[in-house]
C-alpha cells in the first residue's frame, strides 16, 4: 500500500491527497507534525519537507513529481494530458503555477505583516491574471478537469485563511473555485485543520 507523509496544513501535501483520493485507491496518509518532524522523514526525505511518498522500494518527494507518478501509475481517472503537446503544455503551466503562486506560500504564512501583505498582492494579481480562461471554459485545461486545477485548489481554498481578497472582476475565477470544491471527493482529501480554513 502507499503511504503518504502529508502536513495537516501543507498545501503541497493537499495537493497530493486531491490526487489520491480522485484516482480511488488504497492509501495510508501518515501525519506529520511540521514543528516537530519524526526521524522517519528525515531518513526517507533529507529535505525534511512534506509530501512524501512512499510504496514498496520508491520514495518519492516533490508534489507534482508524486501526483504525475500516481496518475501514470493509475491512469483512471487520467489527471495529465495524453497527448504529448498538451502534455508539455501542463507541465509548463504547472511550472508557471510554482513560480507565480505557490513560491510565496512561506511569505503569506509570514508574522512579518509587510512581507505577507507583498505576497498577498503578487498572490492576487496573479491570480486575477488568470480569470479569463473561465470566460471560455470550466478548467483551466477545458471542459475536463485535470492536474493543474487539482495544483490550484489548495491555493484557492485558503484565500480567506491567508488574507487574500480577490476584486470583484475575479467572480468568474471564485466560481470556479466553487466547482472544485464540490467535486464528490474534495472534502474527503482535507485534514479537519484545513476544512476550518474557510467558512
Amino acid at each position: 500500500m502507499m503511504k503518504l507523509y502529508s502536513g495537516s496544513v501543507d498545501p503541497f501535501s493537499h495537493r497530493c491527497r486531491i490526487v489520491l483520493f480522485e484516482k480511488g485507491m488504497d492509501f495510508e496518509v501518515i501525519d506529520v507534525d511540521l514543528t516537530n518532524k519524526t526521524e522517519d522523514l528525515a531518513v526517507l526525505n533529507p529535505y525534511g519537507a512534506v509530501p512524501v511518498l512512499v510504496e514498496r522500494d520508491l520514495v518519492l518527494s516533490e508534489a507534482n513529481i508524486i501526483n504525475e507518478y500516481i496518475d501514470e501509475r493509475f491512469p483512471h481517472p487520467q489527471l495529465m494530458p495524453a497527448d504529448p503537446v498538451m502534455r508539455a503544455r501542463a507541465r509548463l503551466f504547472l511550472y508557471s503555477f510554482e513560480q507565480d503562486l505557490f513560491s510565496h506560500i512561506s511569505d503569506l504564512e509570514s508574522a512579518n505583516e509587510e512581507i505577507a501583505n507583498k505576497a498577498r498582492k503578487t498572490v492576487r494579481d496573479n491570480l486575477t491574471q488568470i480569470v479569463p480562461i473561465f470566460s471560455k471554459q470550466n478548467y483551466l485545461l477545458g471542459d475536463e478537469y485535470s492536474m493543474l486545477d487539482v495544483a490550484v485548489t489548495p491555493l484557492l481554498w485558503r484565500l480567506e485563511h491567508y488574507g487574500i481578497d480577490m476584486p470583484n472582476q475575479a467572480a468568474p475565477l471564485l466560481k470556479y473555485a466553487e466547482r472544485l470544491f464540490a467535486r464528490p471527493l474534495y472534502a474527503d482529501a482535507m485534514t479537519p485543520s484545513e476544512k476550518v480554513m474557510r467558512r
